[in-house]
């Protein structure tokens, strides 16, 4: 069955991470596992419900590119293909606002923004024997 269309991920953007993680925790009950963020050098943080991984929290102060930015939740939707995806987007008169990329174990990556001009990530889920 395929996940086209559904909303895969969910990611805080956050310049206090540990205040974040503070009020999910009292807010939702999460709880919060770390791990190494190759993009800043630093550490991404997935929220857990249990033990199902709910969404992430990275540090938006480490990104340089995002200066002025305020804080934001930003959501990421599965496609089959993101490649595809993106050349539908542009064609419909969206833009690329960061091509295609790979994280390992977990998928193929694009942000664009939509013909309305909302931001939104894209992409296609490793398969779950990639994701570990």
């Amino acid at each position: 069955m395929s996940n086209h269309g559904k909303i895969w991920w969910n990611e805080l953007m956050t310049r206090d991470v540990e205040k974040a993680k503070a009020y999910y925790s009292d807010l939702c009950g999460w709880s919060f596992d770390s791990m190494p963020d190759p993009e800043t050098g630093s550490v991404y943080w997935i929220a857990m419900q249990g033990d199902q991984p709910v969404g992430g929290l990275m540090d938006l102060g480490l990104l340089e590119h995002l200066n002025g930015v305020p804080p934001h939740w930003f959501t990421y939707i599965a496609v089959d293909d993101v490649d595809a995806s993106v050349e539908a987007t542009v064609a419909a008169g969206g833009e690329i606002r960061r091509p295609a990329f790979d994280v390992p174990g977990i998928g193929r990556i694009a942000i664009i923004a939509d013909p309305t001009g909302a931001p939104v990530g894209i992409m296609t889920p490793a398969a779950p024997a990639e994701q570990g």
